[in-house]
């Protein structure tokens, strides 16, 4: 180890910033984390719940630097000694650029180590590709291929034999981040290489459209700037965790991330299979609002109002779509759903928090009771979860 080394790293344990000797796979992560999955705590568990942006730009350009960006030497040119950059720096051999050709365009993006020779990304980064390409701090450019990729979680894996050495797996936080949590976003915006950007997370458990217009669950806002060209990087507290993957942004201070509950779950499957199975019920739902509340009596104001039931979905016979109408206030408003107030016991609230239990706590095959409104009596049910068609 030489002195810059040894200075960084003394500077980690002045900051706080945890040193562990684990990794995921074969490579040894400068993040530590002593299990598989390559996971550490960011803090308490928050309790569960109760457009992509558009990287078809210009082949990438140099190195440069932006307004509240830094490449990996600083805005002026001399080694940054602030603990964003201090995470950069360990970060940063870790992410990189994506150029993807297609018969008739090309794309770019961001990606990061898993681990071994897995590096995610986005879905919609490398959809309809016909050749990837990656390059790293430390090596030339690296040709990978996509081993999987989920539209529903706009996720994809791609592998790439040939990772330098300074390559290793990023740890997956295992916590979702407090709001008001400090984070990096780092990847190449606009082409521009190696680019980080700080804020921090502004809100969780956001419901965000993915590319075939489903929403993704589990999602967190942050404000650290993002932009066409962030896509598949990852979002990092200032502990070396990632907290999710760049999916949008671009305007108003907003962007968002898929996060590390749902990346922890769709990446090993991708990996593995190929694909992802994502829980369905077959229903068509939307938040209890005061209308809906008045007209079909939910005392409480809060749960999520089943307006439709799919032919042959597992909630056909099992969930009671609307059945009428009425008008208050000089508006139409649905009559006789039912409005699901829990799963499994859970509080279930919002629409988001319905999507956020399917996603994270539920998988295809399993029965759930669903506990719903039904012309005002309390009722349970009992559902058996199937797969979602692929969409891929």
């Amino acid at each position: 180890m030489d002195d810059s080394d040894l200075t960084r790293r003394r500077f980690l344990a002045a900051c706080g910033v945890a040193l562990g000797s684990g990794a995921a796979g074969c490579n040894a992560s400068p993040f530590g984390g002593g299990d598989d999955s390559n996971e550490r705590d960011d803090g308490p568990d928050r309790p569960r719940p109760g457009g992509g942006t558009g990287d078809r730009v210009d082949p990438l350009t140099p190195a440069g630097t932006r307004s509240g960006q830094y490449d990996r030497f600083g805005q002026s040119g001399q080694q940054l000694s602030n603990a964003h950059a201090t995470v950069y720096e360990e970060a940063i051999p870790s992410i990189g650029q994506i150029q993807v050709y297609t018969s008739n365009s090309s794309g770019s993006g961001t990606g990061w180590v898993f681990r071994d020779d897995y590096v995610v990304t986005n879905h919609h980064v490398v959809e309809n590709a016909e050749s990837i390409w990656l390059r790293f701090s430390d090596s030339g450019w690296i040709e990978g291929t996509v081993v999987g990729s989920d539209i529903y979680s706009d996720l994809a894996v791609v592998s790439v034999p040939d990772l330098p050495q300074s390559a290793n797996g990023l740890p997956l936080s295992r916590t979702d981040p407090a709001v008001g949590t400090e984070v990096v976003a780092i990847g190449n915006p606009f082409g521009f290489s190696g680019s980080v950007s700080s804020g921090i997370v502004s809100g969780v458990d956001r419901a965000i459209e993915g590319p075939n217009n489903f929403s993704i669950p589990d999602a967190i806002q942050t404000d650290a700037p993002v932009n066409p060209g962030n896509s598949g990087g990852p979002l990092v507290t200032l502990s070396g965790n990632v907290v999710g993957v760049i999916n949008s942004g671009g305007g108003d201070n907003i962007g968002f991330a898929i996060s590390a509950a749902l990346t922890r779950l769709v990446v090993p499957e991708l990996i593995e299979t190929g694909e992802y199975r994502h829980s369905y019920m077959g229903v068509g739902i939307r938040d209890v609002d005061p209308l809906l509340a008045q007209a079909n009596d939910v005392e409480e104001g809060v749960g999520v109002y089943v307006a439709t039931v799919r032919t042959d979905a597992p909630a056909d016979g099992v969930l009671r779509g609307s059945t009428g109408q009425t008008t208050i206030d000089g508006r139409t408003v649905d009559t006789g759903g039912d409005v699901i107030v829990a799963l499994d016991g859970t509080p279930i609230p919002t629409s988001n928090a319905l999507a956020s239990f399917l996603a994270l706590e539920a998988s295809p095959g399993e029965t759930i009771s669903v506990t719903v409104l039904r012309d005002g009596r309390r009722r349970t049910r009992e559902l058996e979860l199937a797969a979602r068609e692929s969409a891929n």
